[in-house]
Formats: C-alpha cells, sequence, structure tokens
C-alpha cells in the first residue's frame, strides 16, 4: 500500500512512545477512540533491539484492523533536520543514529517522528484540556524540563527542531542568591530545568536546610504546616511564574498545559497565574495554566496524532 493510499484510508492510527524504561503503543480511531494498547520494557543500551520491539509492537497492536495504519512516534530527544540522526536523547544509545530511516526500513512504510514533549503538546491541543485553542504550550515538569508549541493543531518544529525547549533558557529575573546557578547537564549554568525539575525542588529544599524530600513529601510537609517546606514551594512557584512568563512574552499562547511529576502538585494551578502579572508585559494575563487531561498518555496519544 502506497502513502497516499494509506493517509486516505487513515481510520486508524497507530501512536509509539519511547520511554527509558518503557516502550507504549496505542491505536486511535478517528475520533480520538482508544482501540487498544500495549506496553514492553525498553531494551537496555542495544540500539537494533529497540527497533525490533517497536516494528513487534506495532505488528502486535495492528493485528485485527484489517488495513494498514499510519504510524506516529514519540522519542527522547529530536531529529536533527541538519543530518537525520536522533540528537539530545537520554535514551543515549540512540543518539547519533539514523532512527526514522531504519524504522521506515524496518516497517516497510512512512512514520513520523516528534519529540516526545512536542507529542504531549500535541494530544492535549487536540482533543485534551487545550482542545479548541489556538496557540498552546505543552511543558513536560519532572526529572526534566521540556516543552512543545502548537498552532492550530500543528506541531510547531523550528528550524533547529528545538522549538518550545524552554527548559535550556536561563532562569528569567533570578535573585542574586540564584547565581550562576546550578550545574545543567547541557554544559551550561542557572538553566530554567536545574530550577525547576522534580530533582532541582529536592535539591532546593536541602540547600535550604531541609531534610531529603522528594517533591510529592515536600508538598505534604508543607500542607502539615511544616514552614520550610512551605518556602521551598514559595520559591518554586516563583521561579516557575518567571520561567512561563518568560514564555508568554515571546509566544502568547491561549492555554499552557503541565505535564510530567511536577504538575500533580495541585497549588501550582492557583499561585502561579497569581504571581505571573509581575513579569508579563501586559496589563491583563488571560492566559490559562490547567493540567493535562490524558497526563502519562499523552505522549502515546500525541504520537498517533501526528498524522
Amino acid at each position: 500500500m502506497t502513502i497516499t493510499e494509506i493517509e486516505m484510508n487513515n481510520n486508524y492510527r497507530i501512536g509509539v512512545d519511547l520511554g527509558g524504561t518503557k516502550i507504549e503503543a496505542i491505536v486511535l480511531n478517528q475520533a480520538g477512540e482508544e482501540i487498544s494498547r500495549r506496553r514492553v520494557s525498553t531494551p537496555k543500551g542495544d540500539y537494533q533491539q529497540i527497533l525490533l520491539t517497536i516494528a513487534d509492537l506495532v505488528e502486535e497492536v495492528e493485528e485485527g484492523l484489517n488495513e494498514v495504519a499510519t504510524i506516529g512516534i514519540g522519542t527522547p530527544g529530536a531529529i536533527s533536520p541538519a543530518t537525520g540522526l536522533l540528537k539530545n536523547s537520554n535514551t543515549v544509545c540512540m543518539n547519533g543514529k539514523p532512527v526514522k530511516k531504519d524504522l521506515v526500513s524496518l516497517l516497510g512504510r512512512d512514520i513520523r517522528i516528534a519529540n516526545d514533549a512536542n507529542c504531549f503538546a500535541l494530544s492535549e491541543a487536540v482533543d485534551g484540556a487545550a482542545a479548541g485553542a489556538e496557540v498552546v504550550f505543552g511543558v513536560i515538569v519532572g526529572t526534566g524540563t521540556g516543552g512543545g508549541v502548537v498552532v492550530n493543531q500543528k506541531l510547531l518544529i523550528g528550524k533547529q527542531a528545538i522549538a518550545g525547549e524552554w527548559g535550556h533558557n536561563p532562569l528569567p529575573w533570578p535573585e542574586e542568591s540564584e547565581l550562576p546557578g546550578p550545574e545543567c547537564y547541557c554544559g551550561k549554568k542557572g538553566c530554567i530545568e536545574t530550577f525547576l525539575s522534580g530533582p532541582a525542588i529536592s535539591r532546593d529544599h536541602q540547600a535550604h536546610g531541609g531534610d531529603k524530600a522528594s517533591a510529592e513529601q515536600i508538598v505534604e510537609l508543607a500542607a502539615l504546616g511544616f514552614e520550610r517546606a512551605e518556602h521551598t514551594l514559595q520559591r518554586y512557584e516563583e521561579r516557575m511564574a518567571k520561567s512561563l512568563a518568560s514564555v508568554i512574552n515571546v509566544l502568547d499562547p491561549d492555554v499552557i498545559v503541565l505535564g510530567g511529576g511536577m504538575s500533580n502538585i495541585e497549588r501550582l494551578y492557583t499561585n502561579v497565574p497569581k504571581l505571573l502579572p509581575k513579569y508579563v508585559f501586559s496589563d491583563v494575563v488571560s492566559t490559562l495554566i490547567v493540567p493535562p487531561k490524558f497526563g502519562d498518555s499523552s505522549g502515546v496519544r500525541g504520537a498517533a496524532w501526528l498524522w
């Protein structure tokens, strides 16, 4: 079946989410309803085996459809427009490899690939928490800090395929005590990621006299009235407001959707919007900040929506 015929017969979409610990595949129909889902462990450090696992998953979820579905794949990192090779992946065995070319050869049809944060943003913009919004910024705040931009339900990739990578800009309007900032794996200091990721809030809590604690534990301690934990969260909220304000000043999105583990902190959706007017270059700030509709499933759903 040709690519054109596949697109014409686009009754089903397969999405694959390649993660560091698991690979998940999903089938959606035209209405976005889930038909089936499978999940397996990611082979460790074996590029070829990862590709074969993806191919096996696609074959498994496609069985019984009686037609060839489109395939979208969400990956950590991005395909370099200059070389066609994957870059910036935390699954390091994938870096520098022609992932799309190899998967097209293995699957026998064209595929579409996007960064996992882009897939998250697309899912929430198409039929998730930001459905119907014109400009959407999808944010991942978990072990790292990434993002994606969707305009009229189409991904904005960018010339370097890094649109939405707000986490590797410096923290805006830093306090003197925040300079030069923690070291980031990218080689710089003071990146937004070093202040807003899950490991970052734990590190900040300890740096200000708190015991070693996860983000979830810090939230629990604050709710119980522990002042040190409350101050940690207040610093975090201020830094998130500054960081999102810098995005709003450039992109001016209708909706910002938070994803990743830190998006489960409910107070962010109340406190961060209150802080935005201090930093956004406008008399009013009407950009909504909302939790995801599909949570951890947004990545794999967004991969399916790449077609």
